[in-house]
């Protein structure tokens, strides 16, 4: 008899506090809380990330345009001395070939005195 009356009342106080509007109101408002309060970490945790990747694609990007920037200046001077490597070429070239052409000899001659500094006493053998 006395655990029936105890299931009775354990019955009794768990409808009340299921019906009771303060348990409703209080405990719902809790609950609503703790789980706003779960939903803004969860998205505080979500911007910073956004934030970290969106940071770490300008960066990238940055390093990127850099990167490029210089890889075209050195292909710029790359080119600029082909262009230089290739005019000598065909400068040297052109010499070359008139050195055994008619009268080469002769003007590979007067080129070679330019290079002979004034002071120096030279020899010039003649046939």
């Amino acid at each position: 008899m006395i655990s029936s009356v105890k299931n009775q009342i354990l019955n009794l106080s768990k409808t009340f506090y299921k019906n009771n509007s303060f348990y409703k109101k209080y405990a719902d408002s809790a609950f609503k809380k703790k789980q706003k309060k779960q939903e803004n970490f969860v998205s505080s945790v979500f911007l910073i990330i956004k934030v970290c990747f969106s940071l770490l694609a300008l960066i990238s990007l940055v390093k990127l345009g850099y990167n490029s920037k210089v890889r075209l200046i050195r292909l710029k001077e790359i080119q600029d001395s082909f262009s230089y490597e290739k005019y000598r070429h065909n400068d040297l070239s052109s010499r070359f070939d008139d050195l055994f052409s008619a009268e080469g000899e002769q003007r590979f001659m007067k080129d070679q005195d330019q290079m002979i500094s004034r002071d120096i006493i030279r020899v010039i053998w003649r046939r």
